[in-house]
């Protein structure tokens, strides 16, 4: 057998060969030799293979690696290593060779090029200027020739203007002529001929702007002077308009026996006349007695017998004749809507007399029988459109000024009353004859005298606002007469209603707080029958073991109850007024006055109320007797419901009637008052948690519970003793309270971020303050409190420090995510801010005392895994 070496090309003999020679089977070694090197080869194939796989693989090396580190060879490996990278390097390096060769090629022809493009440019720029040179003959005489042009053009436009601006200079001259002599039709037509005809031709030149401009103001001219009886006959009805609403309304109180107060003369029991007919002026009256008392003979008077209307008829048929219908009608219009105009005009001091308010109401009124006497004497000069038209936007600027005077009587109630006691100090020095200065400071007696004066104003104005409603239900009669629709202005009656409701609320704010002053926040004592028979019929309280009682008897609540109660009934019966002749009923009634009693109850009252609970003098005492009267005051709200229903006949069951909402209200009362006892409290413990002062570096506790908490422990012990008479849901609410805000206290103070370090010291002496807190809730201190619920309130507490006293990680890392973990009130961010202040105060120990024992290694490496861990998962979370 025979077999071709590898390296050499020659063939071996298997088997010995047949010449002579000494040793014959010599070429048999030779043959092992060859499998050596065929092992040989195959390492260095197999290193080959592995490098090929490291240069161009593109994913993990490690199986790659492995082999490597696997085998025997690794020596010769980072020889087969080094020689490929050289011979990639060798490759590198000789293309970079031959690529440069080329970049300084590239190099040299740009900067030939460079060389060519400069002189190219200078050539250009010696054209340039050549060229310069030799044109600027050309172009002077170019300018000289354009601005010839320009001479030419504007001499041609020049009498082209003037061909078309004379004839327009010379017919407005014409019609200025006309203006003087007075022909006024003449000048109209002129007027249209220049406006239509000539001012278009000439529109781009200056004076035609003007002309325009001029054109409306000479029409209005021609208008003025064709329409001055016109204008006459406007001051006239202007002039006579309140006169002649004055004698409408009268009539229709009259007819309606409403408002005899409007009328000078008292009505006389007969049948009421028919109504007066403000066209012709034929009313089929008795005939008149002698006027007596001031009265006039021109009261009886019509719309048509205090005007003459005859200029505005003439003037109609001129401007029918002139075919100029449609401008006098809305020349008259727009006359007429100015004149409604200053009629819906209020006075600025409409709001503190009601006499204002009359001639108001009379104003309008003429207006529109005015208008309704030319709507039914004339043909198109005024429709029934228009005057609708007209009537709403005077119905809606009646209805802004009636809101916003009653709004002014309701935020400005006591201005008139300034207004009397300066005048009646004035009167006061005039009797005296001497100059007297006043003086700013008064008396206690002036300042009760001042404020009975301002109560007193504040009724004024209620009975003010009486008398308004009932001139604006005449006023609605005596405009439905003439057909206009009255709903809107009723409906704003009802609107008024919350007005007069709000001045009698703003009234009895002083009401309230003069009770609140005057009480004693003490409970009541009647030391006989007579005054627990006052006490019970001023509130209805009964109580059966009271009255059995002996004398003096104890009511539970203080005095400002009944007269609370007392004064709501007057502010219902006030409000009852105001519902009058409204035609409402009395399901409606009833709703209004339940609207406006609530109103008095949850912003007048309630108000009063809060501001009473925020006065900073209050003691504890009177806030537990405000919380009580709160109490009683809620279950009156019963019976408050059913005095509006009997005075206002509504049947008390009925669905549509509104509940009162005293009972929420007095409700959060005693919810505020409890509030502030709450608050008072916390700002007594955040004094004594003030005092707090740890060293959170020190590395034992002392033993026992700082010296702040123990007497924090002892005041809210002696405090709650304090609250025996307070009730038990209060008192164990303001205990709660205590322990919740001393919790979170504590709790802010451990999680402070200016506390850097934290030693496990620090953390023990912690432990024992909370274990003092915890002690505090868990012995009672207010009745039937130990039921854990105060516990409770440290338990974040608890549970954090259990965590890090007990270094129990592994089983809050066990139980995260579980619903009934052990620390599951141990916030993952928390537990991270705490390893570190502790990791913090480690770090400074070790870098001072250069410690290598092996437990504080073995701790540090411990809170390192452990907020290590504690990150992951808050990152996971996240």
């Amino acid at each position: 057998m025979r077999m071709r070496n590898v390296n050499n090309g020659k063939m071996a003999e298997a088997t010995p060969s047949a010449s002579g020679e000494e040793y014959p089977w010599k070429r048999l070694n030779v043959s092992v030799q060859d499998a050596d090197t065929l092992r040989q080869e195959a390492v260095e194939a197999h290193h080959d293979h592995l490098i090929t796989e490291i240069e161009t693989s593109e994913g993990p090396l490690a199986t790659t690696l492995r082999a490597v580190y696997d085998g025997d060879e690794i020596d010769y490996f980072m020889e087969k290593l080094d020689g490929r990278i050289k011979s990639h390097d060798h490759e590198i390096e000789r293309m970079c060779n031959y690529h440069y060769q080329g970049f300084i090629d590239s190099i040299r022809e740009l900067q030939q090029v460079s060389g060519d493009a400069t002189k190219l440019k200078g050539e250009i720029q010696g054209l340039n200027r050549e060229l310069q040179t030799s044109c600027d003959p050309l172009l002077s005489a170019g300018d000289e020739l354009v601005k010839c042009r320009k001479v030419q053009k504007n001499v041609t436009q020049a009498i082209e203007s003037l061909s078309l601006c004379l004839p327009v200079l010379e017919m407005y001259g014409k019609l200025q002529e006309q203006m003087k002599s007075k022909r006024y039709y003449p000048a109209l037509k002129t007027l249209e001929q220049l406006e239509h005809t000539y001012l278009p031709r000439v529109i781009n030149h200056w004076f035609s702007q003007t002309m325009a401009d001029a054109i409306p103001k000479l029409r209005e001219r021609i208008k003025e002077a064709s329409m001055t009886e016109l204008k006459d006959f406007l001051e006239s009805i202007r002039k006579h308009s309140a006169k002649i609403g004055e004698v409408a309304m009268r009539h229709a109180a009259e007819q309606n026996n409403m408002d005899p107060t409007i009328a000078k003369k008292k009505v006389k029991k007969r049948r009421a006349p028919a109504p007066p007919n403000p066209f012709t002026g034929e009313i089929d009256y008795e005939p008149p007695r002698p006027p007596s008392d001031g009265e006039d003979a021109e009261e009886e008077l019509s719309a048509q017998d205090l005007v003459d209307f005859s200029p505005v008829y003439r003037c109609l048929h001129i401007y029918t004749v002139l075919g100029d219908k449609e401008k006098f009608e809305t020349y008259y219009r727009s006359q007429r809507w100015k004149q409604a105009r200053l009629s819906l005009q209020p006075p600025s001091n409409m709001h503190e007399s009601i006499d204002l308010f009359k001639r108001y109401f009379h104003d309008i009124i003429g207006f529109f029988v005015v208008e309704d006497h030319i709507l039914h004497t004339t043909q198109g000069l005024v429709t029934r459109s228009h005057m609708d038209e007209l009537w709403e936007k005077a119905v809606e600027k009646i209805s802004a000024t009636l809101r916003s005077t009653s709004a002014r009587l309701a935020s400005d109630p006591c201005r008139g009353l300034e207004e009397k006691q300066f005048d009646h100090f004035h009167l006061k020095v005039d009797s005296l004859g001497n100059q007297t200065v006043p003086n700013d400071s008064q008396s206690p007696e002036d300042e009760e005298d001042e404020e009975d004066d301002e109560d007193e104003q504040s009724c004024k104005v209620a009975s003010l606002m009486l008398e308004v409603k009932k001139l604006i239900v005449l006023f609605c009669h005596t405009l439905k007469g003439y057909g206009f629709s009255v709903g809107r202005l009723l409906e704003l009656l009802l609107e008024m209603r919350d007005r007069y409701s709000e001045i009698l609320s703003e009234q009895w704010v002083e009401v309230f707080n003069d009770i609140f002053a005057e009480d004693n926040y003490t409970p009541i004592f009647c030391d006989s029958p007579d005054d627990y028979t006052i006490i019970t019929s001023q509130f209805p309280y009964r109580d059966k073991d009271l009255e059995q009682s002996d004398y003096p008897r104890q009511f539970p609540f203080s005095q400002f109850v009944p007269s609370i109660y007392v004064q709501v009934k007057e502010y219902i019966n006030a409000c009852l007024k105001f519902s009058a002749d409204l035609h409402l009923s009395h399901t409606e009634i009833d709703d209004m006055i339940r609207k406006s009693a609530n109103q008095l109850l949850t912003k007048t009252l309630g108000g009063c109320l809060s501001s009473l609970i925020k006065k900073p003098n209050l003691s504890l005492l009177q806030l537990i007797q405000i919380s009580i009267n709160m109490n009683y005051l809620e279950k009156s709200c019963e019976y408050l419901e059913e005095y509006i229903s009997s005075i206002t006949g509504a049947e008390k069951d009925s669905v549509h009637i509104a509940r009162l909402h005293g009972s929420s209200m007095f409700k959060d009362a005693r919810s505020d008052a409890e509030q502030h006892i709450y608050e008072q409290l916390n700002l007594k413990i955040d004094e004594f948690l003030d005092l707090a002062s740890y060293d959170w570096t020190v590395q034992e506790s002392r033993g026992q519970a700082s010296s702040y908490l123990m007497d924090l422990v002892a005041f809210l012990q002696s405090t709650f003793m304090s609250f025996t008479n307070l009730p038990e849901k209060v008192a164990k609410t303001a205990c709660m309270s205590a322990c919740q805000h001393i919790a979170s206290r504590l709790m802010a103070l451990l999680q402070d971020n200016d506390i850097r370090q934290l030693s496990m010291g620090a953390l023990q002496q912690f432990n024992l303050d909370v274990m003092q807190c915890e002690q505090f809730a868990a012995s009672e201190p207010v009745p039937d409190s130990n039921d854990g619920t105060l516990q409770m309130a440290f338990t974040d507490l608890r549970q954090l420090l259990d965590l890090f006293i007990n270094w129990d990680w592994s089983v809050y890392l066990a139980d995260f995510g579980k619903q009934q973990a052990r620390y599951l009130r141990v916030p993952r961010h928390t537990a991270i801010s705490l390893l570190e202040k502790l990791n913090n105060a480690d770090k400074k120990k070790n870098n001072l005392l250069q410690s290598l024992k092996k437990n504080e290694r073995e701790k540090k490496k411990l809170i390192d895994t452990v907020l290590k861990q504690l990150k992951v998962l808050e990152n996971g979370t996240t």
